[in-house]
């Protein structure tokens, strides 16, 4: 069941209407904390998005462009990194024999598929699992789509029918999608006491996954800035040395 849930968030976030006709009720905005000029990753919120990805949305998904190693920007160290990366086993080789061999993940290596080959995971979940490392740039407003999918199941409004097998979304186009709800209160358990809520981990898994689509966004920010304030300066000195050239043509 888990498969089946966490395919077809990844398939809704990429195809959008692909079910019925029909519109979406509007997103509602969220505060996320690396929106602005200004913004900056909550690292507690991506650790538990971490979390909620591995028991969750990894036994099917794929995080193809992250390595064990970029969780130290999580705020993991050096020997946090190599206990969460030696709980996962690579294939590797060929070794002497020619063989290929299975051995203990390193920081180095990127995060395992779940499936041998594309054709095994198709044969497991009827299509092919999207990967997850750039989803919430899959379609505008990702974030705040990605968390109101999440988040936007209940009771069929008046007029829509569901069809047997099928469950009512109000943030999915024409409403009706064939995703169980993928995440529920109590399902993924928290150390640092935050809720155990459908709702946060809905925005931890969605800050999580931002910043495995968007990894160097702080640094980028920062350069922004810089290069700003160094144009207003630019721009100051020379209006001034402007100034100075042409009083001494008068």
């Amino acid at each position: 069941m888990k498969k089946i849930t966490i395919l077809t968030l990844a398939l809704a976030v990429l195809s959008g209407g692909a079910f019925a006709a029909g519109d979406a009720a509007p997103l509602p905005h969220q505060h996320w904390h690396f929106s602005g000029y200004k913004g900056t990753y909550d690292q507690a919120a991506m650790q538990r998005g971490l979390k909620v990805y591995r028991e969750v949305c990894s036994a099917c998904h794929s995080l193809d462009l992250v390595s064990f190693r970029n969780f130290e920007a999580l705020g993991y160290d050096e020997a946090q990194v190599k206990n969460i990366a030696a709980e996962y086993t690579v294939i590797d080789g060929p070794d002497d024999d020619g063989e290929m061999f299975e051995r203990p993940a390193r920081p180095s290596d990127r995060f395992p598929s779940p499936y041998a080959n594309k054709k095994a995971a198709v044969a497991a979940n009827g299509a092919f699992p999207p990967d997850l490392s750039l989803i919430t740039k899959a379609r505008h407003h990702g974030p705040d789509y990605v968390y109101a999918l999440l988040t936007g199941y209940g009771p069929a409004e008046h007029g829509v029918e569901v069809p047997e097998g099928k469950y009512y979304n109000k943030y999915f186009a024409g409403h009706v999608i064939s995703m169980a709800p993928p995440l529920m209160d109590g399902q993924v358990s928290y150390e640092d006491g935050s809720p155990e809520t459908l709702e946060q981990y809905a925005y931890d898994i969605v800050n999580f996954l931002t910043w495995a689509a968007d990894p160097y966004m702080e640094e980028r920010k920062r350069t922004g800035i810089k290069v700003i304030l160094f144009l207003l300066a630019f721009a100051g000195v020379m209006f001034a040395y402007k100034k100075k050239i042409w009083a001494d043509q008068h």
